[in-house]
């Protein structure tokens, strides 16, 4: 075989059309404030409700900046994510991307990753769930629940049931149907947004503008340091794109989802950042698991709060679980469609327009890895894969815009290559700053994937068995 054979690229066509094949279409059902919820359903987890004390740690009373700083960067990559989205509507995301881009070994490669990076995000999440679960006992009710059903085997439990039953729970819904999970996602996001609303309002009452001095105890470098941190939790609105071979008009709804749920996650989480030093001096938010609540009890005077805004990130959580499981089905749902994992598994049910196969297996291993296994440090090596999608993305943007310069583009890029390219390095810098045990874990998932795709991929890819029987779709890098 040869080298360049690895690098076969799809036309967008041919994307297209074979999202519209029999039993592996996918159902049209979402509109754009239903997208856009995705985005914020994704992007307002424990970024806002837990990642803000460790932000306060290394930025003092500065920490919004370090929010705007992370938000920008994530712009950046937002912004091509919007034209690709907008151009190619295949569910698949980065992957569906790279594959008409750069390639089907770069395709399987990010594809891979992704579906790792989002499977240990889910089950993290789904553990923090269930610590949350514990918080909002103890606030509201005066009780938590006994270790033995709560934690994992190493932490001093046997099973974590609460983390067990959000993945399931989650899983069944996402099989049910696509309008309705997003549905209960939008709700879910205007219950958190309410409850942020009333957290920054409440906040601005007790302001105490001396909280605010010194402003950057730590300087610039605690600053930088605070925003690498804090953007992963900007990490999500990409998880709006997975949802394009759903939506009812991809090419005008994306970008506004995708921007738009930055732009919305953005401003809460600035203007919750200055509230959040101006009701309490910084130690109270860097020394508490729960920092928002932590700010309103010692900063207001207000107790009660703490039940408040534990139940908010249930809430918050609960959609955060659902958006991202719901991401990993679709990039794995098009990798099987294209062959290069089991087709099989791609069916999509008959009576729900989705893949339930996929989703409920999906769900029994998460759940059983959500139950058993203590993720406070995996969940720090999940960071890579996403990262490095974003840098393939705006390579592709500046690819196609070469190779396909006639492409309809309902949403286009400014300032190509410039803005791309800058995406690219912002992203490579955090990518240079992640630990040794981050890029270990990812040579050895891609060593595993790579097995895989020797070994099954390259020999039931569609693209292959279309070229022998010369197909005209494909097209060569």
């Amino acid at each position: 075989m040869r080298v360049k054979d690895l690098f076969v690229t799809r036309s967008v066509s041919d994307l297209v059309a074979d999202s519209e094949g029999e039993g592996e279409k996918l159902r049209r059902s979402i509109g754009p404030v239903a997208l856009t919820a995705l985005g914020v359903g994704a992007i307002i987890g424990t970024g806002i409700f837990v990642v803000i004390g460790e932000g306060a740690k290394l930025a003092g009373p500065s920490l919004f900046i370090a929010f705007i700083i992370a938000a920008v960067t994530c712009a950046f990559s937002a912004l091509s994510y919007a034209e690709l989205a907008s151009s190619v509507p295949v569910s698949g995301s980065a992957y569906t991307f790279s594959y008409a881009t750069l390639g089907e070994l770069v395709a399987f490669i990010i594809g891979w990753d992704l579906i790792l990076e989002y499977g240990v995000s889910v089950a993290a999440v789904a553990v923090g769930w269930g610590g949350n679960v514990n918080e909002f006992l103890k606030a509201t009710f005066g009780f938590v629940l006994p270790d033995a059903i709560s934690k994992s085997p190493s932490e001093g439990g046997v099973f974590n049931i609460p983390a067990v039953f959000i993945v399931l729970l989650i899983s069944v819904l996402l099989t049910l149907g696509t309008r309705e999970s997003a549905r209960l996602n939008a709700i879910m996001v205007v219950i958190k947004i309410l409850i942020l609303l009333f957290f920054i309002v409440v906040a601005f009452t007790s302001f105490h503008s001396g909280n605010f001095e010194p402003f950057a105890p730590e300087g610039f470098g605690g600053i930088a340091s605070a925003a690498g941190v804090i953007f992963f939790a900007y990490i999500g609105f990409d998880a709006v794109t997975t949802a394009s071979e759903e939506s009812k008009n991809p090419s005008r709804d994306l970008p506004i989802a995708i921007i738009g749920s930055l732009v919305i996650s953005t401003v809460l989480y600035v203007l919750v950042a200055v509230a959040a030093v101006g009701v309490a001096p910084v130690d109270t938010l860097s020394g508490s698991d729960a920092p928002l609540a932590a700010a309103l009890n010692e900063g207001a005077g207000i107790p009660w709060a703490g039940g408040l805004l534990a139940a908010g990130a249930l809430i918050a959580i609960t959609s955060v679980v659902l958006v991202i499981m719901y991401g990993q089905t679709r990039i794995f749902f098009a990798m099987c469609r294209d062959g290069l994992l089991p087709r099989r598994l791609a069916k999509v049910h008959p009576r729900y327009g989705t893949p339930a196969r996929l989703t409920l297996g999906f769900g029994v291993l998460i759940a059983i890895l959500a139950a058993l296994v203590p993720l406070d440090e995996i969940v720090k090596l999940v960071n890579i894969g996403t990262l490095f999608a974003f840098v393939l993305v705006n390579v592709g943007v500046i690819v196609l815009r070469r190779t396909r310069p006639d492409m309809p583009r309902p949403f286009r890029v400014p300032g190509v290559p410039v803005i791309p390219i800058i995406g690219i390095l912002l992203c490579g810098y955090l990518i240079a700053q992640l630990p040794w045990e981050t890029w270990l874990r990812f040579v050895v998932w891609l060593v595993i994937g790579l097995i895989i795709y020797f070994g099954y991929s390259i020999r039931h890819s569609r693209v292959r068995l279309g070229e022998k029987a010369d197909a005209p779709s494909v097209e060569k890098a």
